[in-house]
């Protein structure tokens, strides 16, 4: 089969690329370093030539819902408009645990992505992940002064990002299947805890100071909307965080 990864460089990108191939895909990154601009749609068209599936992961630093809405709507509709001409029969896309709780900029374009997917007529499936274990590195810069990170405090369910990559690529190669369960990591933390963990086992000299965050959306940060917590059918993954501490952030 023949893959094409947008976002192939990233976080859980870079994982989809190297699962893909250990199970004899051959993949099709599409990356600016590819003369890819999913944006505007350069370059797709002729990346997308012969490929069967779709895998989007990609990621913005936009926290604003303007922003996020701009680059996700953007990116699914340009990656759908090429995959319908080049005759691409399925687009696997990943999303995150309780986006539809949460009254955040970030995830009302992460809404928007899954809503156009739905709507469309491109075969598809969704997977919702928890926060990957490298979360906890990226809270140190949410709020930096200096040696200090304010970081939130907010419940998660981290979750491996090679075991996403692995459920990523086990349903491009099963076919469209619509939203399927959501995947979360086997134990609840604390991002703030997490980050302070991350820093001890790192040797950083970061003070992690916990965040309380106001309103509706720092309340359900820490409620538990963003976990997987009452709802039966999700799956959980296997490599806990502190296993992913002890090697060095590369277990999964």
């Amino acid at each position: 089969m023949r893959i094409a990864v947008a976002g192939a460089t990233g976080t859980v990108g870079r994982h989809v690329v190297e699962v893909a191939r250990e199970r004899g895909h051959e993949v099709v990154g599409l990356t600016r370093s590819a003369g890819v601009d999913l944006t505007t749609g350069e370059g797709v068209a002729a990346r997308l030539e012969g490929v069967d599936v779709v895998v989007d992961v990609t990621s913005t630093r936009a926290q604003s819902r303007k922003g996020a809405e701009a680059f996700f709507g953007s990116v699914t509709r340009t990656l759908t408009t090429a995959e319908r001409a080049a005759g691409v029969g399925h687009h696997v896309a990943l999303s995150i645990i309780g986006i539809d709780r949460v009254p955040s900029g970030y995830y009302r374009g992460k809404q928007l992505q899954e809503r156009l997917l739905a709507e469309g007529d491109r075969p598809w499936s969704v997977l919702r992940a928890a926060q990957f274990h490298e979360f906890a590195e990226q809270a140190l810069g949410f709020v930096p002064l200096g040696p200090v990170s304010l970081v939130p405090v907010m419940r998660s369910q981290p979750v491996a990002a090679r075991e996403v990559a692995e459920s990523l690529v086990d349903l491009a190669a099963s076919g469209p299947a619509g939203r399927v369960a959501d995947l979360a990591g086997p134990e609840e933390h604390r991002v703030d805890r997490m980050a302070r963990e991350l820093c001890r086992a790192r040797g950083l000299r970061h003070s992690v100071v916990p965040l309380w965050l106001p309103g509706a959306a720092g309340r359900a940060m820490r409620d538990g909307s963003l976990t997987a917590a009452g709802d039966p059918t999700a799956v959980l993954g296997r490599t806990t965080f502190a296993e992913w501490l002890s090697a060095g952030g590369r277990a999964g």
